[in-house]
C-alpha cells in the first residue's frame, strides 16, 4: 500500500490515505495534470479595485483580450472598453454579478478591434459609446478589414454582431461626477493611436490607459499603428507616470502602477533609440531584428517574435517618416 503526500512552497497540497499502487499512480498522474493546468492559479477574472469599481482581466488565449473597467455610480454603470462582442457578452454578465443598475456609457480608450468591436453588445443593453472626436475619426477610416470579413480572431463570427460607432465624443475631456464618483475621460494621444484616452479615477487614484501601456501581454504591444507616434508616446508615459495613482490597469495583463508605466516607458525609448541609430547606420529591416537587444526588460524582452514585428513595423514607419 502507497501513501502519496505532494509538497510545495514547504506546504502540503495533498494527503492520500494509504491506496494500492496502481491507485497511487493514477493518482498522482491525475494532480499532476491538475497543478500543470492553465487554469491553476489563473488570474480572477473579476476583481474589486475601490469601492464600486472593478476590473475585468482579458484573457488573450481566449481572444477575450482587452481589459475593462466599471465604475457603479448611483444611477448607472460607466464603463471603460468594450472587449470583442464574446468578450463583451462575459462583461456584461461579470457587471450584472455586481449591479442591477443600467449600463449607460462605454468609453473606447481607441478604435483597434479588441477594445471596441464589443461595442454593439453594449449597445444593445442600452448604453452610449464614448471616444474622443479621433477616435470616432478613426473608427471611419481604419477600422473596418474584420468587419468586412465577417470573421474574427480564433475563427469567431462576427455575423452575430455588428460595427457601433462611438456617438458621443469629446475633444479633451468628459468627466462622469454624481459626488460619489467621478471619472474623467481625457485625451492624450497621439500616442499609440491618434485618439487614445484614458480614465482618471482621482479619488480612488486609478487610471485605465487603454493600450498606451500594458503589461503581461504575450503579443506584446502593437507599435504599427498609421497614427502612432514614437516620441509623443514617450511623453504620453512620461505624463501617466507623474500622476497621483497608485493602480495603473493596462489594455493588457496584469494591473501595474506608475514604476511599470515606467518600464514600459523605458522599453519602448530602448527600441526607438535603436531602431533610429540602426537606420542612420544604414542597416535594413532584417539586420535590425538581429541587432535589437531588449533582453534586459523581462516583462517585454522575452517575446523574440513580438519584437521582431514591432522593430518591421518601426523600421518601416520611421523610414516613411526620414527617421534622424
Amino acid at each position: 500500500m502507497a501513501k502519496i503526500i505532494i509538497r510545495m512552497n514547504q506546504k502540503i497540497l495533498f494527503s492520500s490515505p494509504a491506496i494500492s499502487f496502481r491507485a497511487a499512480a493514477l493518482l498522482f498522474v491525475c494532480l499532476l495534470v491538475f497543478l500543470q493546468s492553465p487554469l491553476r492559479g489563473q488570474t480572477p477574472i473579476v476583481r474589486q479595485l475601490a469601492p464600486g469599481v472593478f476590473y475585468y482581466w482579458g484573457d488573450e488565449v481566449q481572444q477575450k483580450s482587452a481589459s475593462c473597467v466599471w465604475v457603479i455610480f448611483k444611477d448607472y454603470v460607466v464603463a471603460v472598453d468594450a472587449n470583442y462582442p464574446w468578450g463583451a457578452q462575459e462583461i456584461l454578465a461579470e457587471i450584472r454579478k455586481t449591479t442591477s443598475k443600467p449600463i449607460r456609457f462605454v468609453l473606447n480608450t481607441h478604435y483597434h478591434n479588441d477594445h471596441s468591436m464589443g461595442n454593439s453588445v453594449f449597445v444593445d443593453a442600452g448604453a452610449t459609446i464614448v471616444s474622443s472626436v479621433d477616435t470616432a475619426k478613426e473608427f471611419r477610416t481604419q477600422g473596418t478589414s474584420a468587419w468586412e470579413r465577417g470573421r474574427g480572431p480564433g475563427g469567431h463570427s462576427l455575423r452575430p454582431f455588428r460595427p457601433e460607432y462611438p456617438s458621443l465624443l469629446f475633444d479633451e475631456k468628459m468627466i462622469f461626477d454624481d459626488g460619489e464618483h467621478r471619472v474623467e475621460f481625457i485625451k492624450l494621444g497621439q500616442a499609440h493611436t491618434l485618439g487614445d484616452s484614458v480614465a482618471y479615477l482621482p479619488k480612488e487614484k486609478i487610471v485605465a490607459t487603454g493600450d498606451l501601456f500594458v503589461t503581461d501581454n504575450p503579443w506584446g504591444n502593437n507599435v504599427a499603428d498609421p497614427n502612432a507616434d514614437y516620441d509623443k508616446w514617450l511623453k504620453v508615459l512620461d505624463k501617466i507616470s507623474s500622476w497621483d495613482v497608485n493602480i495603473v490597469v493596462p489594455g493588457h495583463g496584469e494591473i501595474g502602477d506608475t514604476e511599470s508605466v515606467k518600464l514600459q516607458r523605458a522599453f519602448l525609448a530602448d527600441m526607438l533609440q535603436q531602431v533610429k541609430a540602426g537606420i542612420r547606420a544604414g542597416l535594413t529591416a532584417e539586420q535590425l531584428v538581429h541587432e535589437v537587444d531588449l533582453k534586459k526588460y523581462k516583462t517585454y524582452g522575452s517575446n523574440t517574435v513580438s519584437i521582431a514585428r514591432s522593430v518591421r513595423a518601426m523600421y518601416q514607419k520611421l523610414v516613411g517618416a526620414g527617421a534622424q
